[in-house]
């Protein structure tokens, strides 16, 4: 086990710190380079090994830390996929030299020489990170640090689907729970006991299916405790119970907005880096164009050299030292804030309070830069300063609290308006008639085939694949966001046509196992799927 939180008279609450690390499944083996792909190569660079990086040095330095991550299927899939480590391999190799070629250009121009230098080490620390210390093998670097106990890592639905727009179908909705939660005994070698609903989106009914698949707590946005029945009476600074016994946490809004609001929050200080100023864009185009895609198309290096300075277009070189106070500033007044909410909740609750402060992992370091530097101030301030609170995890304050209200909580999600209207309105809403239709299909040949053939039951496999991937909420996010909406429309329309084809192959017993085969080694998701999850 590793360090244990001091247990002095001092502690009068808890911390629960969340990060939320999804990432839709892209891979495109017909592809030698695909432009998506990056979406991972860019979060393992500036998320992922940074917050590994800050766990080291915690455990090194025996500083005491509790944190919860999610780590969903998609996720998972990927960074054990021998492809994609392979690809990042190269990808990083290639920034590296784009580095190097940066040192030499800016030698002579020193704010921005000493940046070229920061990024050179920062990528051949990822990659020596990446290929030495880890062999590749994040998922094991992360098991590694929730089998010493810092880190609680929760499960989530199988493609992060958005649970409550499957409703019609509760068969759709197991599927998704079951595959995910044997998908992380597969990654992490133990049942999971939380689970991380998609989108924080819940609808009555959901909890019973977590419980038949051994969850034991979840998280839900503020108002779907809030407005639960009856009211709880510690509001979101204590777990509630649903009537099938699954424990829900709420989100603390307070802490929240502190950290995640790009207006109110610490990310938007004008110190820290700017997000949206890249050198692959800067830069000359003959100068850039072997790091950037193949067809010409720019994309980010993850060289920024500005800081955000202000609403102007006029840009100042950041400054990392400077960036680093700021973020030292930052941890220092979200920990006093957070010592003085606590001391206002513990009087009136008769126990200690926990404070539930989710994020999207890779707002830590992808999009706010200094967010690891930020989360290791806030450890060690936390730890060294004997607050009034410790961090802790969701499964242990349970295990303190055993005995909390009994509750109906109310449909709810995390996204804009708190309900379910991003992934459900004018530009996203046609997808559902499709994947529904899928669904039944997916069941329908799940009740007739029972005793396939081996091709049979491959293709039954990979139909069940097919599903899954179209219903990721992902696509639909995409698609009301404005942002890859041409990739999010092809992927939804793929997996629909892949899967009904291999419907009517199955229903007319005529299966083209070439194709089978190529459908098998470009969607490889969940090796040991097994279709009568949805029997």
């Amino acid at each position: 086990m590793g360090p244990t939180p001091s247990s002095g008279n001092h502690v009068t609450g808890y911390l629960a710190l969340i990060l939320h690390a999804h990432l839709p499944f892209v891979r495109h083996p017909e592809h030698d380079v695909f432009l998506e792909e990056n979406w991972l190569f860019e979060a393992i660079t500036e998320t992922y090994l940074p917050l590994l990086g800050m766990f080291e040095r915690l455990t090194r330095d025996r500083i005491p830390f509790r944190i919860t991550m999610s780590m969903t299927p998609p996720l998972a899939a990927m960074l054990s996929d021998d492809l994609l480590r392979s690809r990042y391999a190269r990808r990083i190799d290639q920034l590296v030299e784009l580095a190097r070629k940066e040192v030499d250009r800016t030698r002579n121009d020193p704010p921005f020489d000493k940046l070229a230098r920061m990024y050179l080490a920062r990528f051949v620390e990822c990659r020596t990170m990446f290929n030495n210390w880890y062999a590749g093998d994040l998922i094991a670097a992360f098991r590694r640090f929730q089998d010493q106990g810092m880190l609680d890592i929760m499960t989530s639905a199988a493609t992060h689907g958005y649970l409550p727009l499957m409703k019609p179908n509760d068969k759709a909705i197991r599927a998704q729970v079951r595959i995910g939660v044997s998908e992380y005994v597969r990654h992490f070698g133990r049942a999971p006991a939380g689970f991380w609903l998609p989108e924080c989106g819940y609808a009555p009914g959901i909890d019973e299916i977590l419980a038949e698949n051994g969850i034991q707590y979840f998280v839900l946005e503020s108002h779907g405790i809030a407005y639960a029945t009856p009211r709880p009476r510690f509001g979101v600074f204590a777990p509630v119970y649903c009537p099938s016994g699954v424990a829900a946490f709420g989100r603390d809004i307070e802490a929240s907005k502190q950290v995640w609001s790009a207006i109110e929050g610490y990310p938007g200080d004008h110190h820290y880096r700017e997000f949206y100023r890249d050198a692959g864009y800067d830069l000359d185009y003959d100068y850039i164009r072997p790091y950037i895609h193949p067809d010409g198309n720019r994309i980010d290096t993850g060289i920024k050299y500005y800081r955000i300075t202000g609403e102007n277009r006029h840009k100042e070189p950041y400054d990392p030292l400077l960036a680093r106070d700021k973020a030292e500033e930052h941890a220092g007044n979200f920990t006093f804030n957070r010592a003085r909410q606590i001391e206002r909740l513990e009087p009136g609750m008769g126990r200690k309070p926990v404070i539930v402060a989710p994020y999207d992992a890779e707002l830590f370091g992808h999009w706010w830069y200094e967010g690891p530097d930020w989360l290791e101030f806030l450890f060690r301030k936390i730890a060294l300063n004997k607050t009034v609170f410790e961090t802790t995890t969701l499964g242990e304050y349970l295990e303190e609290y055993p005995v909390n209200q009994l509750v109906r909580p109310c449909a709810s999600s995390w996204g804009w308006k708190g309900y379910h209207e991003v992934w459900l309105e004018g530009n996203n809403d046609w997808i559902y008639r499709h994947v529904h239709a899928a669904a039944e299909r997916m069941c329908e040949l799940a009740g007739t085939f029972a005793r396939p053939s081996e091709l049979e039951r491959r293709t039954l496999n990979q139909a069940a694949r097919e599903l899954l991937l179209a219903q990721s909420s992902d696509w639909a996010f995409i698609m009301k966001t404005r942002t890859a909406v041409d990739y999010a429309v092809k992927r939804t329309k793929d997996h629909i046509r892949r899967f009904t084809r291999l419907y009517q192959e199955l229903k007319a017993r005529s299966i083209d196992e070439e194709r089978l085969n190529e459908l098998e080694r470009r969607d490889n998701i969940f090796r040991d799927i097994d279709y009568t999850v949805y029997a």
